[in-house]
């Protein structure tokens, strides 16, 4: 499968060694929402999550755009195409809330490369994802306010608890656009490369993810946001109870091991 496409209409998903790739393919519309890029979405994190080969996610968008957000067109005509696609929302209404992970949060590492527009909805996927590269020309922006709306992606509750909540006021009461360095500046994006290099970039990143213990790996990242609002008190409890097992783990030991040998260790998910 490595390097092979395949996936539903507005997206398309291939395997880079150990990491998924899940490219937004609607280049024409600066790669906005539609109703199949969101079941592709949701499929690609289920999938990504039910196979113990991939350890790490790369979303990213075709021809130089991240997300533009919703197809405000295609909502205000109701053609969110194929029935398809309109009979797996019904069988799940949450699907595309699960699909910009508003709802859902993969337990493997999601790592967002940005090129262009990442505005709107664009903005509001992003929050849901772990670790962010974007191009220098990048913007981004919650535009929804500028259209009588509102980010109802998870905007309101989540950009403050990652940015100082002064700059998450601003950019969701003002609607205006964010250059890439401004984004670094507060903290959104964690990385500024030059322009069409973010995906390899992130494609390095997961590569060090992935010669990681996956066991180790998938319990910090749960620990990270499980401990997000307790206590300073309770987080640490709950972090030894995420923590410890891992010391029993076959992988551990091989960790250990491969230390002590000075080779490369082999992890087995054990």
């Amino acid at each position: 499968m490595d390097g092979t496409e395949h996936g539903t209409e507005h997206l398309t998903v291939r395997r880079e060694g150990a990491t998924l790739v899940l490219t937004l393919n609607r280049p024409e519309a600066r790669n906005a929402l539609s109703l199949p890029m969101l079941v592709g979405l949701y499929d690609g994190w289920i999938a990504a999550d039910e196979d113990d080969a991939i350890r790490s996610i790369v979303l990213t968008g075709e021809g130089g755009s991240f997300c533009a957000g919703m197809d405000l067109k295609a909502l205000a005509g109701g053609g969110m195409e194929g029935q398809h696609y309109r009979n797996r929302l019904k069988a799940d209404p949450d699907l595309h809330w699960k699909a910009m992970l508003r709802h859902h949060r993969p337990r493997k590492p999601v790592i967002a490369a940005v090129e262009g527009y990442c505005v709107a909805g664009g903005t509001e996927i992003l929050q849901g994802t772990d670790i962010r590269v974007a191009g220098e020309s990048a913007t981004f922006g919650l535009f929804e306010v500028k259209r009588g709306l509102f980010p109802i992606g998870g905007s309101t509750v989540r950009l403050q608890r990652q940015i100082p909540r002064t700059h998450a006021l601003e950019m969701l009461l003002t609607g205006r656009p964010y250059s890439a360095a401004e984004a670094a500046g507060i903290g959104l994006v964690g990385h500024v490369v030059p322009d069409g290099t973010a995906l390899a970039e992130a494609l390095q990143i997961a590569e060090r993810i992935n010669a990681c213990g996956p066991l180790a790996v998938e319990a910090v990242k749960a620990s990270v946001y499980e401990t997000a609002e307790m206590t300073e008190a309770d987080g640490l409890a709950a972090e030894l109870g995420r923590g410890w097992p891992i010391f029993d783990t076959a992988d551990a030991k091989e960790g250990s091991r491969a230390f002590a040998e000075k080779r490369p260790p082999v992890f087995r998910r054990e």
